[in-house]
């Protein structure tokens, strides 16, 4: 089955010179790269996103092209602690700068603090918003109190007592030498 693609095509330039707004609430089974960390849980979750264009004046220079991305969502992942459900809440909040070209957003980024990138006529809105999401995910995820008790220990009884019961070929073979047995 083909999947087809969820996109919020933006034309950015003409978003930002009119100050224009948008904002939406979609359902977590529209990004699919969110749904493919939570193992296709919860796609009936809400994503709120909102986002704000606007000119910048520079003086003695163009006028900047900003867009402002709000967004959070819940997505239902599993503890790496105790290997159960956990919501992690999702929040972005980030202003995006955007220049005429890969080249310059590529030199803008590296030498500012601000999130630079490209211009481009087919802009994704809806991709941003999942690419600013899956960076908020934490690397470990994990519930700040476990709801069941986690067993943070390596060895186990039974494995120390087989362990005591086997054979140690070693002192075996000092018996045969005539050493004292370990």
């Amino acid at each position: 089955m083909d999947k087809k693609t969820f996109a919020i095509p933006l034309d950015v330039r003409a978003f930002a010179q009119s100050a224009g707004s948008r904002s939406a609430q979609d359902v977590l089974q529209k990004y699919e790269r969110l749904m493919e960390e939570s193992q296709g849980q919860g796609g009936d979750l809400p994503v709120n996103w909102s986002a704000q264009g606007e000119m910048r004046p520079v003086p003695g220079e163009a006028s900047e092209i900003w867009l402002h991305l709000q967004a959070d969502a819940h997505v239902p992942v599993t503890c790496q602690r105790c290997l159960q459900p956990v919501d992690i809440a999702l929040v972005v909040d980030r202003a995006f700068r955007f220049v005429a070209d890969e080249e310059t957003a590529a030199l803008l980024d590296e030498e500012s603090e601000e999130e630079v990138l490209a211009l481009d006529s087919e802009f994704d809105l809806a991709a941003l918003i999942e690419d600013e999401l899956l960076m908020e995910m934490p690397l470990v995820p994990r519930h700040d109190v476990c709801p069941t008790e986690v067993k943070l220990e390596v060895v186990d009884e039974g494995f120390e007592a087989a362990l005591a019961d086997k054979p140690k070929p070693f002192a075996a073979l000092a018996k045969l030498k005539g050493g004292k047995p370990h």
